[in-house]
């Protein structure tokens, strides 16, 4: 047991020391009171509760966001390896001989791509309330990623694929909505959308470099030890995939009230004080006895739950037609490797859009018309790829199309700062709603036949009305949630009470 003076001494007292008020105008002021080590120390029976009374909390405050930055960044390649086996993977197969090879006809390849979700559907919310009950989430979510990695080694026959990708799906299903749970944990909710951007970037950086990556694959490995070029994309994103997971399982970060390493003691302190903030903020309620359960209640409830997941069931539909990327690239007539090159810049741009509308959404506050912008720019993609075969205006119509997905950054975004009236809840909404979302791929897989091609109008069509009606939907939960925020308003001046909870809009 470490005595709290000899703690103060070697850890406090050089803190001090360096944060004096100087000449230079420097000063300390209060960050915490009541601070508890006892967990972290073992210090019980200490009647030091003030071990760290004065702290610099701008200082303490940034080195702690630049760690967290450091270790999302990691987080971000872990859904590119995620991403990358959903959807570009199978896509890029499919133009060197992945359908002939495996004896495909029909909606067969369409199945294919929809199987996985279907774990995910099943999976996401049972995974994300076992996530909440953990301490380590970091070994949980990493041990996941293996599995899928395994697993996507061993793709070969058509229904051995589709048995593995079918299992592929329950494991996947446990990172993003993990991912996205965690996330909120960290950060305050004027840091989330940035941050909540850049883990979505990752899907637009596998659509982009993951058709470069399979390109190069496709055309130097067919052939090699007697495989074919798609059986070595399989080989490579799989073994890739087992590499970073054993990485993951060190630099992914846990909890804020699980003690860190990488962590200084005042770092720690501070990021569980700043969720602590934020639940005064928001005046949260803590978890009831059984509040996992409670929280599942609560979101299974709450009819807005629904609504949203509705509403991003049918976005998601809209975007189908990013699993398809490289098929639709290659209706303007160049070779596979050529068209697998071209799908990167558009999906660069679409990474780029997302980081500014998001930190733009942060900064004022609005949710709504940063999600309607980008899902009105990508039905003028639609629009113009309707309107004609030209190859040039077809590629620019990629190019508005990819900035559709940012509209999903910001609505999840949104969720999170919605549905927060305790933890369980947020991680048990977030994974409804995204199983909901998945339900939506699993329809819009069978979107884009190649019997509707190579112009496919009709899937087109059906992408502009599935954004359409994703925009009313979203219209009305902005019009509740700004009637509550005026019932609220009319509550706090009516009994004299101070400003308390506004909700997004």
């Amino acid at each position: 047991m470490i005595e709290p003076g000899r703690l103060y001494d070697a850890y406090i007292d050089p803190w001090l020391q360096r944060w004096k008020p100087s000449s230079s105008g420097v000063s300390y002021r209060p960050l915490l009171a009541a601070v508890d080590y006892g967990s972290q120390y073992d210090l019980s029976g200490s009647s030091d509760d003030n071990v760290l009374d004065y702290i610099d909390r701008s200082l303490v405050e940034k080195r702690l966001l630049r760690k967290l930055d450091l270790r999302v960044a990691f987080l971000v390649l872990v859904y590119i390896m995620n991403y990358v086996s959903c959807c570009p993977l199978a896509s890029a197969a499919r133009l060197r001989g992945y359908e002939e090879d495996l004896g495909m006809v029909g909606t067969q390849f369409n199945t294919l791509t929809s199987i996985l979700y279907v774990g995910y559907l099943l999976t996401q919310a049972p995974s994300n309330m076992l996530l909440h009950r953990m301490k380590r989430p970091s070994l949980y979510l990493s041990s996941c990623m293996a599995i899928w990695g395994f697993l996507t080694v061993f793709m070969g026959t058509y229904h051995a694929a589709l048995i593995l990708r079918f299992f592929i799906g329950f494991v996947e299903a446990a990172f993003f909505p993990g991912a996205v749970f965690l996330l909120s944990q960290w950060y305050k909710k004027n840091e989330l959308g940035l941050r909540t951007a850049l883990l979505a970037c990752g899907a637009s950086i596998s659509n982009a470099f993951g058709a470069l990556f399979a390109s190069g694959i496709l055309g130097c490995l067919d052939g090699t030890l007697g495989f074919t070029a798609w059986r070595w994309l399989f080989f490579v994103e799989g073994a890739l995939t087992i590499v970073v997971a054993v990485s993951a399982g060190w630099i992914l970060p846990d909890f804020p009230s699980t003690p860190s390493a990488w962590l200084l003691p005042d770092e720690q302190i501070l990021a569980k004080q700043r969720m602590e903030e934020e639940v005064a903020t928001k005046n949260e309620h803590k978890s009831k006895p059984g509040g996992d359960y409670s929280g599942l209640t609560d979101a299974l409830t709450d009819w807005r739950v629904w609504w949203v997941g509705a509403a991003l069931s049918v976005m998601v539909s809209s975007m189908s037609f990013s699993i398809y990327f490289p098929t639709l690239a290659a209706t303007m007539g160049y070779d596979a490797t050529t068209s697998l090159l071209l799908c990167a810049p558009p999906w660069i741009l679409g990474t780029s859009t997302s980081f500014v509308v998001a930190r733009h959404s942060d900064v004022t506050g609005d949710r709504f018309w940063h999600v309607v912008g980008p899902l009105l720019v990508a039905i003028s993609g639609f629009i113009l790829a309707i309107s004609t075969m030209n190859t040039t205006l077809r590629y620019i119509s990629l190019f508005l199309m990819t900035q559709g997905p940012v509209a999903y950054v910001v609505a999840l975004t949104w969720i999170m700062n919605t549905f927060s009236q305790s933890q369980s809840k947020r991680a048990a909404a977030i994974a409804l709603i995204n199983s909901m979302a998945s339900s939506g791929v699993i329809v819009s897989s069978y979107f884009w036949p190649s019997s509707w091609g190579p112009s496919y109008v009709n899937s087109y069509i059906i992408c502009i009305l599935a954004s359409i009606v994703s925009i009313a939907m979203l219209w009305v939960f902005r019009v509740h949630l700004s009637r509550c925020n005026e019932a609220a308003e009319a509550e706090e001046q009516s009994l004299g009470l101070p400003k308390g909870l506004r909700y997004l809009l």
